[in-house]
């Protein structure tokens, strides 16, 4: 029992950071490129992207063996666009401001290769518990990685944050970041750091032999407190 929950726990953790599907295995830059000029967008993105992740992993892991090898392709897409047509109407009907700013990236959800990827490589050879903590871990990776770039160029690119203007920013902006080189810019540059921060080692201690033969004895002073 412990170890199955040390398992879950590190399927819902890995996709936050160490295997972040935008930041480390660079999955789903379509939308992370062109609704993320907007932190209330990316929100929006990552989260109906979890919701479809979510859905279609638990269906698939649920159905894994009885979906025959040959068509198991189209049976994966068939279900992903179920839940993305799902997710649209809920949007249109709930949130029309929100189903207007991603338009046509949000039907596209059908083909991003982070849902059909976890699909074929995870949910597809796992249990379901496993598979909807696999989709709960990397859906929050890809919404933390969108609004985190829709932060960034919505305040130095629009001088405002979830829509509140942000005094001196908002009157003279930096208009490249909400283009597709400032994302390009901003994607780069939060990868660097991630990965900077994904791959720092703990600083290692140095076994000491003790003072006799070591060069800095006379200088630290160690070699007369051990007389």
């Amino acid at each position: 029992m412990a170890e199955n929950k040390t398992s879950l726990s590190k399927e819902l953790t890995k996709g936050i950071l160490k295997e972040n599907p935008t930041l480390v295995m660079l999955l789903g830059m379509c939308p992370t490129l062109a609704v993320t000029t907007q932190a209330m967008n990316g929100i929006g993105m990552g989260l109906a992207t979890t919701f479809v992740l979510l859905g279609s992993n638990i269906v698939i892991s649920a159905l894994r063996k009885v979906i025959p090898g040959k068509v198991r392709i189209p049976a994966f897409i068939v279900i992903i666009a179920s839940f993305v047509t799902l997710i649209g109407f809920l949007l249109e009907g709930f949130v029309p401001s929100l189903y207007d700013s991603l338009g046509i990236y949000l039907t596209l959800i059908t083909v991003n290769c982070i849902i059909f990827g976890r699909a074929e490589m995870f949910a597809s050879k796992n249990g379901v518990l496993a598979s909807a903590a696999d989709a709960i871990g990397m859906g929050i990776g890809f919404t933390l990685a969108l609004f985190t770039m829709g932060s960034v160029r919505e305040i130095i690119g629009s001088g405002s944050w979830m829509g509140l203007q942000i005094p001196v920013l908002h009157e003279s902006p930096m208009l490249l970041f909400i283009m597709p080189a400032g994302g390009f810019f901003t994607l780069g540059m939060i990868i660097a750091v991630v990965n900077k921060l994904a791959n720092k080692k703990p600083p290692q201690e140095i076994e000491c032999g003790g003072c006799e033969g070591c060069p800095m004895a006379d200088q630290c002073g160690g070699k007369e407190a051990a007389e």
